[in-house]
């Protein structure tokens, strides 16, 4: 994915895998501690692209503002939306259930968590897909440390399963980046480093992935929730946000041409949310 930028443009990085409609190279690597093995894909992939966000500054670097994005919906948060404090943020957490993907022409849609992006350069991230090649659903899972090629997974995902997934900055300076489908019980994790990460921002996000020519068809995806969403910033660990909240958070709808996708408020502990496809 390319990171987002908040009012102007900025590349949100989840690059989407089209084997069907794409010619790409691949490479097999072994998987990390042996939960899967991985496929790395190359040339000729469809990428997130630029999100264009319409973001009103709150008074106070507090509470929740509500903003739009051309391919990202869910939700960011950063110690201030406006001006972000670098070197903070250290875990997000977050759990979905695959959803379906309706399917009547080609069409994607990713559900991830992920540290950076927001208003940076760097994206560290993992998460799922539910895309459709024409009337074919596809499901699938990944990982990106952007700007590094994306990684997809051999893990197979299907609709309805629940999925974990965590990005945890540790005390060695590298990111532990994991995943789990927890009704199969199989997981995967990968270390990585990325020197130049800001760890400014944490997200959960419902994306509209894109191609060099623009943002792509969204999915219908129908209704993905988020629970147990939790970041950790400058050592405290909470929900996306609450009354006491040490952070801003941003709550993102998908607004192109007409909206694709609506965001929830969060539920009442604060750590979750559902996004809802409206249109492609």
């Amino acid at each position: 994915m390319w990171p987002h930028r908040y009012g102007q443009k900025a590349n949100i990085s989840k690059t989407q895998y089209l084997v069907a409609t794409f010619a790409i190279a691949v490479m097999i690597m072994p998987a990390v501690g042996g939960a899967t093995s991985v496929i790395m894909t190359h040339v000729n992939l469809p990428t997130m692209t630029p999100a264009v966000v319409k973001y009103v500054p709150a008074a106070t670097c507090s509470g929740t503002t509500t903003t739009t994005s051309s391919n990202w919906g869910g939700y960011a948060v950063q110690s201030c939306l406006t001006s972000p404090s670098s070197k903070v943020v250290t875990k997000v957490v977050g759990t979905w259930v695959e959803p379906t993907a309706k399917c009547t022409k080609t069409a994607y849609a990713a559900f991830w968590v992920g540290i950076d992006g927001y208003s940076s350069s760097s994206v560290e991230q993992l998460g799922t897909d539910s895309d459709c090649n024409g009337a074919t659903p596809s499901y699938y899972a990944w990982y990106e440390m952007y700007p590094a090629n994306p990684v997809t997974l051999s893990m197979s995902i299907k609709p309805g399963n629940t999925i974990t997934a965590s990005v945890t900055y540790n005390s060695a300076g590298k990111f532990v980046l994991a995943l789990k489908d927890v009704t199969t019980g199989k997981s995967f994790s990968v270390t990585k480093s990325l020197s130049s990460a800001a760890r400014s921002s944490a997200e959960w996000i419902v994306e509209a992935p894109s191609s060099s020519s623009g943002v792509l068809p969204l999915a219908d995806f129908g209704t993905v929730t988020f629970t147990s969403c939790s970041a950790t910033i400058s050592g405290v660990t909470g929900p996306i946000q609450t009354s006491t909240s040490k952070w801003q958070a941003a709550e993102m709808n998908i607004v192109g041409s007409a909206t694709e996708e609506t965001t929830s408020s969060l539920t009442s502990g604060g750590n979750g949310f559902s996004g809802t496809w409206v249109s492609s």
